[in-house]
């Protein structure tokens, strides 16, 4: 329409100059126009045919010029910006730039002392944990089993005796027992604590969910969130260079930064959530061995899962090696901790419950 509007007065002109000559009514055909015009044409003619006639030259360069900027595309302007004398000047500034930017934001993790990468701060990860949190509650909000249960008292038994040693005991905490038979628990930044029923049967015991929960707060106490989300602020000008500079297929990218950058670092962060989670029940006087027994019970579940290059968590074999070499660790955090007379408690009340049994 706006085509239209813009061509429509040259045609009525046109077609009136045209039509209204004294010297010849006949249209003129396209040879006629499609020849060049000598300076000769313009000295002895008609006034008002000269006149039209350059308002219509006028007007259809206009066209074509607005056509040009319309479709004009950036498909060559990584190329245009290699061919400046200062290329290599200006991408070693923008890399200076850039590289210092990476440094300073460089911390190390809490326990593990990992450096990582982190542009996003604990109060806007606790925002996005907001969000998640309500959608959660959307989700399985029907399912949520009240606090006089025994799965959600023994949760909460568990989890009163790890936070004082998580380092975020300041959050607000909140529990969650799911009526479900999958085999899941997480812990939404915020201290949002949200437990399948399913994956109490895999614990066995106060010791086995100690080992789930640890694991779980200890993402939030390593803030991996937050570094997830601060690997797009990398990966996403990184994919628009390859886009740019090689033309990759931006379904292709995705794929290999999945498989280079995405999964090994979830991989990563979740061993890191083993050690610190196993240090954390520790020191909760929890038995950290009773982690390798969890992860004896997972591996039987979860058999047929795909490779471990293919899934953001390492296997469970793998991780029974990692914490297999943490255990002597652990015994001593656990051993330094105040947990003697809790210790001893323990083991009586195993030995009355045994007996009972064999009675």
């Amino acid at each position: 329409m706006f085509a239209a509007r813009f061509f429509q007065p040259m045609f009525r002109t046109a077609t009136r100059t045209f039509t209204s000559s004294a010297k010849s009514r006949a249209p003129l055909c396209c040879q006629q126009l499609q020849r060049p015009v000598s300076k000769a044409t313009f000295q002895g003619g008609n006034t008002g045919w000269q006149t039209a006639y350059r308002r219509a030259q006028t007007r259809q360069y206009g066209r074509r010029a607005y056509n040009y900027q319309r479709f004009q595309t950036t498909s060559g302007l990584f190329k245009r910006w290699a061919a400046r004398p200062t290329f290599y000047y200006e991408v070693g500034g923008v890399g200076t730039v850039c590289g210092g930017y990476y440094i300073y934001h460089l911390e190390p993790v809490p326990v593990s002392g990992r450096k990582r990468f982190n542009v996003v701060s604990r109060e806007r990860e606790q925002m996005m944990g907001k969000q998640m949190y309500h959608q959660t509650l959307q989700e399985f909000g029907g399912k949520i089993l009240p606090p006089h249960t025994r799965e959600h008292q023994m949760v909460q038994r568990v989890l009163d005796r790890l936070i004082p040693h998580s380092g975020i005991a300041d959050e607000a905490w909140e529990i969650h027992v799911i009526d479900d038979p999958m085999k899941n628990a997480f812990v939404i930044p915020g201290g949002k604590v949200f437990v399948f029923r399913g994956i109490l049967d895999i614990c066995k015991g106060d010791d086995g969910l100690a080992a789930v929960l640890g694991h779980e707060i200890a993402h939030n106490v390593a803030h991996h969130a937050a570094e997830r989300m601060s690997q797009g602020v990398v990966l996403l000008p990184l994919g628009i260079i390859a886009w740019l500079a090689a033309g990759v297929d931006p379904s292709l990218l995705r794929i290999g930064t999945n498989l280079a950058f995405t999964l090994p670092g979830s991989r990563k962060q979740e061993e890191e959530a083993d050690y610190i989670g196993l240090l954390m029940m520790a020191e909760a006087c929890y038995d950290p061995s009773a982690a390798l027994g969890l992860w004896s019970r997972m591996q039987e579940e979860e058999k047929g899962a795909p490779p471990q290059f293919l899934s953001t968590h390492p296997s469970s074999h793998n991780r029974l090696g990692k914490i297999q070499n943490w255990l002597e660790e652990a015994q001593m955090r656990r051993e330094n901790s105040d947990c003697s007379g809790m210790i001893g408690f323990a083991d009586d009340f195993r030995s009355a419950v045994g007996l009972q049994q064999r009675w």
